[in-house]
């Protein structure tokens, strides 16, 4: 009696000691447990060689203004693509002219003061992830969007500031 108590008592502790599975992992031809972590995949470029200390500063400066401006251009595009997306759905001109100038104020309430701060080469490199993100440029989006008079005049503004909002990304890097 003595021995079937205990091998009992080992017995029910033995199925309580049982670990948790692990969630299988389908992939095709296999099925896996998934003991490991799925992460990212990562892009690694090489150093940037530079030649000088002036093309290292150069460099660096850039660098920071683009980190600087970036969010701006992301959240553009992303605004972009829900205007657009709201815009295709509305019927009448009537209605997208109305919309499109209640999100005009409405983000120019929002960024106004901070683009403001921005100094005039920071602009420009907005100006031109913009196009990058979108595929559009600056002058293009305010003329489809609003109207012709406008992007003049916001054109007019930005070469004040020496910014020519009709300018588009150059990934080769040397500007045209």
């Amino acid at each position: 009696m003595k021995w079937t108590s205990s091998f009992l008592y080992l017995f029910v502790m033995s199925i309580y000691a049982q670990t948790d599975s692990l969630p299988m992992v389908i992939l095709p031809g296999e099925k896996t447990p998934q003991s490991y972590i799925g992460l990212d995949e990562v892009v690694v470029y090489q150093p940037v060689k530079l030649n000088s200390y002036e093309e290292m500063k150069k460099y660096m400066l850039l660098r920071r203004r683009v980190i600087k401006v970036y969010p701006y251009a992301e959240l553009a595009s992303e605004r972009f693509v829900t205007l657009k997306e709201r815009l295709d759905r509305m019927h009448s001109r009537r209605q997208k002219k109305r919309y499109a100038k209640m999100i005009e104020k409405y983000l120019e309430g929002e960024f106004s003061e901070e683009l403001k701060k921005l100094t005039r080469k920071e602009g420009q490199i907005l100006v031109k992830l913009i196009h990058r993100e979108t595929g559009i440029t600056t002058h293009a989006l305010v003329k489809t969007y609003r109207n012709g008079l406008r992007a003049s005049v916001y054109q007019f503004t930005a070469k004040l500031f020496d910014i020519d909002l009709k300018t588009e990304f150059n990934p080769s890097g040397i500007d045209l």
